[in-house]
């Protein structure tokens, strides 16, 4: 469990490195590259609800296998 953590937090600073460096490097004006890092923030945000909300839907269903009385 402890290396999917690291490996989220590695995913998720290597994203804020990555972004901060294209902002730094950018050829787009200010404006329209935070309106495009938006888009990419609330997309990749919503990746993410829906990755957890899959996972929890399965961690529950093993949860209420496990509970279930064994069959004889």
């Amino acid at each position: 469990m402890r290396r999917i953590f690291g490996f989220m937090i590695g995913i998720v600073v290597g994203g804020l490195v990555g972004s901060t460096i294209a902002l730094l490097l950018a050829p787009d004006s200010g404006e329209s590259l935070r309106g495009e890092l938006r888009e990419r923030g609330l997309a990749f945000q919503a990746e993410i609800r829906n990755a957890a909300d899959t996972r929890r839907i399965e961690l529950r269903q093993r949860l209420d296998e496990l509970r279930l009385p064994p069959e004889a």
